[in-house]
């Protein structure tokens, strides 16, 4: 069956990535998913959270994500004073997603704020945050090491993200909102360069489904995250 952009199940939408995209933060990146626009920066304090412990050894990396209101076809409201169960949800994935590449030991005393502020939303807006984060994250390093501020570079190996899903008895990659809200299984997808899993959330939103499915699905999400690192 033809999707709606003419691609191949395996194919991801046209993903694109303008670095230093504003003015003041280290790292800076305009993130394109197709429809998905998502502007992702990296801050930098000196100094560590107030809940770590003086002795701790780390520094710390932490994420923000929101809905900007016009990102939807129906205006969404800015949440001013108490933060969704799902934006939570998805401040913590890219959080952690982008803590398992780094070694916080060789960042001393830094903390590093990554915020993904989605600008136009079409599907797939976490793992576009993911993505846009990490390229935001290894820009503001390059700066970090250049000025002297980190002694060594805490990145271990680059990460990507992706969705991936079941829509309409087919395993298809890179989801826009059409399909998502349409698929029966839905899944996120998180892997270091060589491979390894981060994070591998997949859910089916009617009838179970096979385990050879779930793999496909992982397989298929593999390529693309792949073929999205090259990009950076």
């Amino acid at each position: 069956m033809t999707r709606l952009e003419n691609r191949k199940n395996d194919e991801t939408r046209t993903v694109k990535f303008t670095r230093n995209y504003t003015k003041h933060a280290l790292g800076s990146v305009l993130t394109e998913f197709g429809d998905t626009k998502v502007i992702t920066t990296a801050s930098v304090e000196i100094g560590k959270p107030k809940w770590m412990s003086k002795d701790d050894a780390r520094g710390w990396l932490t994420a923000e994500y929101s809905l900007l209101p016009s990102s939807t076809s129906t205006r969404c409201q800015r949440e001013r004073s108490k933060v969704s169960g799902r934006t939570q949800e998805i401040q913590r994935l890219i959080g952690r997603s982008l803590r398992a590449c780094v070694d916080l030991e060789k960042m001393p005393d830094v903390t590093i704020t990554i915020d993904a502020d989605v600008i136009q939303a079409d599907g797939g807006t976490r793992t576009a945050s993911i993505c846009g984060g990490f390229v935001a994250l290894s820009d503001a390093i390059e700066k970090l090491l250049a000025d002297g501020t980190l002694k060594e570079n805490p990145i271990l190996e680059p990460i990507g993200a992706i969705s991936a899903g079941i829509v309409d008895g087919e395993v298809r990659l890179d989801l826009n909102y059409e399909e998502d809200s349409h698929a029966q299984v839905d899944s996120n997808v998180v892997l270091t360069k060589s491979g390894k899993i981060i994070e591998f959330q997949t859910t089916a939103e009617g009838e179970p489904y096979e385990f050879e499915k779930m793999m496909e699905i992982f397989n298929i999400a593999s390529k693309g995250i792949s073929e999205i690192i090259e990009k950076y």
